[in-house]
Order: structure tokens, then C-alpha cells, then sequence
């Protein structure tokens, strides 16, 4: 055969790698994240419609960043906290959350405060979704929170406890995974007020509680030592704290308002410390037995830590809010952006499919729409002391007790009671 008739070489064929299967849910999750952004910015636009208009109920709900916040931003510009000032009743971390508005000079101290809120606002709703969205997550979390702050109306705005609470969130979720940062958040967040150092004490025992509490301990010495350096009259802020009474929103407030109803004879209310507080018999008893009932609250905590057994990871979601939970029920004070707390730390539990708390977190929303009734829209009735205000504030405060008491009771059940095989058959879910 000459070469002139040497057959062609075989072609080689490339067949092409067959194309992936399409994810039949990844359309499903795109569209309830456009759903989820889109009822984000629908809800968040009508809030900064009512911040600016401010009509609503009594009204000056914003005042306290025009005038309170804007007071106190000044005097921290010029180096000192606020001293000899009642109002001032914040952790030294407060001022320099305040100063925060400085990050946008191009604008106004009310629009840059504004703009910092809606920041954390977002970052929260942001770190729900992605927490959802690990194996074991839900979405749910995420939908309580974008759906449950507009229920306060635009206090969450006027008040810089979302920025608190972004703190919060971010030490819960990140105990699991970084729990060296979780308390590094939660320090930080103690230091403006307190509660959120409550988000450790869920956490299980050995190395990653420790690590956590020594970040805790280490950011929030860190800021205190600057903020004493940087400036004046640090801890003048605890020189408030002794002198507070019973105000009419907390839930000594609203039994003593019921006893002077029942004898026909309201309450006296006068303006202190930056609250309405009731002043008259019993006020100073009552106010005793919050502190007592607090203090029984801390026993119970210890006493649940020392029992638990069982340890998944949404134990330290659940500890957390029932930690406080007990804590605001038993306060002299409940104000209603204390609310915002409580929706921030259930949309964490939500996010978990494991989470003992979903019955306390369906409680909560009628109480943060109650509490917005009652401030800014029926606060004049419940000075006032008349029934109807009354009638609010016991709704929102027996909702607030039912959720402590539930939220105790199943924190109980799931980490103590649960049976042997429920703690093995969890166990090797959670290495899986």
C-alpha cells in the first residue's frame, strides 16, 4: 500500500460532559429572597415616613434624637460624658455608639443617626437570612424580623437599641463557629447596655464558653480603658441608676395602676429620670420586690446551667432570650424599645429548626404591636391612667409574662427533662 493509500487516522469524537441538573429549589429561594428584600424596603420606607412625620399618638417620638441624643452628642464632641445629667443612665460603650453619626459629616446629626440605624437594621436582617440558610436553618428568623419591627412603628428608629441589638445578634451567631468573636460582640454590646452579655450564657461548657467570656472580658475592658482615657466623667452614668422608681409601662406599674383603679383612686405620675414613674404608697415596696424578682431570675438561670444536660445549637439561641426575657418582666423599667431586643434575639432562635422557642416568638408580636398602641398612639390614657390604657398596658404585660413563663418551661424541657434517647438521637444529628 503506498502512503498515497494509507487510511485517515480515526477521528476522535469529544463528547460533550453532560450539562448539571438544574437545583429545582434554587428559583424557589431566589424568589422568597426578592420577597424577603423586597418586603425589607416596603416595610422600612413607611417607618422613615412616620420617623419624619411624627404624628402618631402623643407624637415627639423622634424628639429623643433631636433633642436627647443630639444634647448628649454634643457634650461627648467635647470630650466628657454627660455628668449631673439624670437622663444619663448608659454605659460608658453608649457615648461612643452615639458618636457613631460622625462616620457621615455630609450630613445632618438626625439623618446621619438615621442612616446608621438603617445600616444595622439591614446587617441584621442580612445575618438572619444567612443563618437560615445553613443545613439545619430556617428562613423564619429572618421573616419574624423584617416583618416584626414594623409592628413597633418608628420607635426601632428613634432609639439606638437596633444598633444594640445588631451586637447581639452578631455574638449569637457567631459563638458556634468563632465563638472567640461571639464574645468579643457581646463585650462590646454589654459595655452600651448590659443585656447583651446575657447571649454567652447559653453556651456549652468547656473550651468555647471560655473563649468566648475571655473575648467578652478582653473587648470590653479594651473600650472601657479608651473611653476613660478619651474622655471625662466615664462612669458618672451609675450615680442614675439608684434613684430610678416604677414606671407606668413595667409590670409592677401596670398591678399598681389595677389596685388604684379598683379603689377609684389613678396613680400620681411624675416625670423622672427620663421616664413617667408612679410616686406614692407601696411605689417604693413594689419597686423592692422587681429588684427581688430579678434576683430570683439569676438564681433560676444559674440553677437551669447547673442542671442542663443537654447541649445542641440551639440551646444557646433559646438561653439567651429567656435570659431576657425573665429580665425584662422583672424590671423596674419596660420601655418599648425594649421590644426591639426581644424580636432581634427570637428571629436568632428562629433561624435554628431546632429551636424551643418558635411559641414565645409568636407571643412576642402582639406584645411589640401593644406596646406601639400604647406609645406613641394611647400613651395620653395610659398616663393618664384611664381603663383603656390601662386595659393595653396589662394585655402587653401578661403577653410579656406568658412568653417568660413559656419560654422557661420549654428552655427546661428541651435541656433538662429531655429524655436519654431524645439527647442521644440529637447528639448524632448534630455531628451529622
Amino acid at each position: 500500500m503506498t502512503p498515497s493509500q494509507t487510511p485517515p487516522p480515526t477521528a476522535r469524537v469529544r463528547i460533550p460532559a453532560p450539562a448539571p441538573a438544574p437545583d429545582p429549589g434554587a428559583f424557589g429561594r431566589r424568589t422568597r429572597y426578592a420577597a424577603l428584600a423586597a418586603s425589607w424596603l416596603a416595610t422600612r420606607a413607611l417607618m422613615l415616613h412616620l420617623l419624619v412625620t411624627d404624628r402618631l399618638g402623643v407624637g415627639g417620638v423622634s424628639g429623643e434624637v433631636y433633642v436627647l441624643y443630639r444634647r448628649w452628642y454634643d457634650q461627648l464632641t467635647t470630650g466628657a460624658f454627660p455628668f449631673g445629667d439624670p437622663t444619663w443612665q448608659y454605659p460608658p460603650g453608649a457615648g461612643a455608639l452615639l458618636l457613631t453619626p460622625l462616620i457621615f459629616p455630609f450630613l445632618t446629626f438626625f439623618q446621619a443617626f438615621t442612616a446608621v440605624t438603617v445600616v444595622c437594621d439591614a446587617l441584621i436582617a442580612r445575618a438572619l437570612v444567612r443563618a437560615g440558610a445553613r443545613p439545619g436553618g430556617s428562613a423564619a428568623g429572618a421573616w419574624l424580623w423584617v416583618g416584626g419591627l414594623p409592628l413597633l412603628l418608628h420607635i426601632p428608629y428613634a432609639r439606638y437599641d437596633v444598633q444594640v441589638t445588631a451586637l447581639a445578634v452578631g455574638a449569637l451567631l457567631a459563638l458556634r463557629r468563632r465563638p472567640g468573636l461571639g464574645g468579643v460582640l457581646a463585650g462590646l454590646g454589654a459595655l452600651v447596655k448590659v443585656w447583651p452579655l446575657l447571649t454567652l450564657i447559653g453556651g456549652p461548657r468547656g473550651r468555647t464558653t471560655r473563649r468566648a467570656l475571655l473575648g467578652a472580658l478582653g473587648s470590653s475592658a479594651a473600650l472601657l480603658a479608651v473611653l476613660a482615657l478619651a474622655f471625662d466623667h466615664t462612669l458618672d452614668f451609675a450615680r442614675q441608676q439608684g434613684g430610678r422608681g416604677l414606671q407606668i409601662e413595667s409590670l409592677g406599674g401596670t398591678v399598681y395602676q389595677l389596685a388604684h383603679l379598683a379603689t377609684g383612686r389613678p396613680g400620681r405620675v411624675v416625670y423622672r429620670y427620663g421616664a413617667m414613674e408612679f410616686v406614692g404608697p407601696y411605689v417604693s415596696a413594689l419597686t423592692a420586690l422587681s429588684l427581688a424578682l430579678t434576683g430570683l431570675a439569676v438564681c433560676w438561670l444559674v440553677f437551669w446551667r447547673v442542671r442542663a444536660r443537654r447541649w445542641t445549637v440551639s440551646v444557646p439561641l433559646d438561653a439567651a432570650l429567656c435570659a431576657v426575657l425573665l429580665f425584662t418582666v422583672t424590671s423596674r423599667v419596660i420601655s418599648p424599645q425594649y421590644l426591639v431586643w426581644l424580636l432581634g434575639l427570637a428571629a436568632v432562635c428562629l433561624t435554628s429548626g431546632r429551636t424551643s422557642q418558635r411559641p414565645v416568638a409568636q407571643l412576642l408580636l402582639p406584645a411589640a404591636a401593644l406596646s406601639a398602641l400604647a406609645f406613641p398612639c394611647l400613651y395620653g390614657e395610659v398616663v393618664a391612667g384611664t381603663a383603656l390604657g390601662t386595659t393595653v398596658m396589662t394585655a402587653r404585660n401578661a403577653l410579656l409574662l406568658a412568653a417568660a413563663l413559656v419560654s422557661c418551661r420549654r428552655l427546661w424541657s428541651s435541656t433538662v427533662t429531655a429524655s436519654t434517647t431524645t439527647v442521644k438521637d440529637a447528639t448524632i444529628s448534630e455531628r451529622r
